[in-house]
């Protein structure tokens, strides 16, 4: 007698959507909501751009005020770009003025609502 391995099709069509669903979890983990920041609060930082990413799923910089290093969440470079508001614009070195929401869980980091450099604003979302 000829023994075929336990074999179930449903239970594998199961483990694989188990799979596709935690991968598709993990990765809207490491994305952040935007509740994690207090809109009741609005900051303007006004600072020199030190480090910058341009790029997706939002660019980022970073400015040194206040005796900290904030970090700066932007909208996606497709927006920004749409708006007028390219890398070159902001690039390290640039003194912009931001406007947003602290975070609620990290210290020294915010959501841009607007940016203003050059005497240029842009709003970001």
């Amino acid at each position: 007698m000829i023994r075929r391995p336990f074999y179930v099709p449903a239970l594998a069509g199961s483990l694989i959507a188990l799979t596709g669903l935690s991968l598709t979890a993990a990765g809207a983990l490491a994305h952040h909501g935007w509740s994690s920041y207090d809109t009741a609060k609005v900051l303007a930082i006004t600072a020199p751009v030190v480090e910058l990413r341009y790029q997706n799923p939002h660019g980022e910089l970073w400015l040194e005020h206040g005796g900290k290093r904030w970090t700066i969440t932007l909208a996606p470079t497709t927006r920004m770009n749409a708006r007028g508001l390219s890398a070159a614009d902001i690039a390290v070195g640039k003194t912009v003025t931001v406007e947003g929401y602290p975070s609620k869980v990290q210290d020294a980091e915010m959501r841009a609502e607007r940016i203003t450099v050059a005497g240029k604003t842009v709003e970001l979302r």
